[in-house]
């Protein structure tokens, strides 16, 4: 049983594919996986997916990235539709300093009351951070979380913090991009983590393994290469060898984590 615990089946480049895609992906033991939009304009989509695909759990959140594209009333469409989908997560959402102009006092704004309102109703929480870990590490110790946790997605931030989020409820998702020879600090981070705090993820259709371990190949209708969600089960196996654990063991842990973090299936 494979759980992708964060990608983005929404995106408009995957649309030529879904049809033979997310069948395809049931057959390979894909048996749940978190679609996170992004911003207004991807909601709906995120929710239809979820309407057709029971395995899909929807996660709806406005992305560091997209904080200059809400309307008005962003902020009640949000929770509009977290209230039609009980089940739905809140995500992506997070804080990003990489970005130009990094606008982060506008991210703020946008992150605090989501924050807020996935403690207030209890969703599972999906979080983006780049660059900017010790800015997000204090306004969760100063904000309202939900009581199950949250995840820290493809976690990229540094060693002493991982103590620090844990103690705040933070999961950690492991990604088959770690394996890049550039990535090569990032992966090793996952062994020093307990293994109750893991989870595995894609983010596709970006993140993609380095070429000569792609199993999937996979491109937008420019020829632009896209990462295969089924490249999760890459993500399982080298997770897998980079903590030195039994595959079989691992996935039976990840599925526990994911059932505390995400509910039951």
């Amino acid at each position: 049983m494979l759980l992708d615990a964060h990608n983005h089946l929404q995106d408009v480049r995957l649309a030529p594919h879904l049809d033979t895609l997310l069948p395809a992906l049931a057959q390979l033991r894909v048996r749940r996986a978190v679609v996170n939009g992004t911003e207004e304009a991807d909601w709906p989509r995120v929710a239809e997916l979820a309407a057709r695909f029971p395995w899909i759990q929807p996660s709806f959140g406005l992305h560091p990235w997209q904080v200059a594209h809400r309307s008005p009333l962003w902020l009640d469409h949000l929770r509009s539709l977290l209230e039609a989908h009980p089940h739905a997560g809140v995500g992506e959402v997070g804080l990003d300093r990489w970005i130009r102009p990094a606008n982060i006092r506008e991210q703020h704004e946008v992150l605090e009351p989501q924050l807020a309102l996935a403690a207030e109703l209890e969703r599972p929480l999906s979080l983006h951070c780049l660059k900017a870990w010790g800015g997000l590490r204090e306004l969760l110790e100063h904000s309202p979380l939900p009581k199950r946790g949250f995840l820290l997605h493809s976690y990229s931030g540094p060693a002493e913090l991982i103590q620090p989020f844990i103690k705040l409820g933070a999961y950690f998702s492991f990604s088959a991009h770690f394996l890049h020879t550039r990535k090569h600090a990032q992966r090793t981070l996952f062994a020093l983590m307990p293994r109750e705090r893991l989870l595995v993820e894609t983010d596709s259709p970006d993140m993609s393994p380095p070429s000569e371990l792609c199993e999937h190949p996979l491109t937008d209708t420019n020829g632009h290469p896209l990462n295969h969600p089924a490249h999760i089960s890459l993500a399982y196996r080298s997770l897998a060898e980079t903590l030195g654990v039994d595959p079989v063991v691992l996935e039976r842990e990840i599925a526990e984590n994911y059932a505390r973090l995400f509910g039951p299936g």
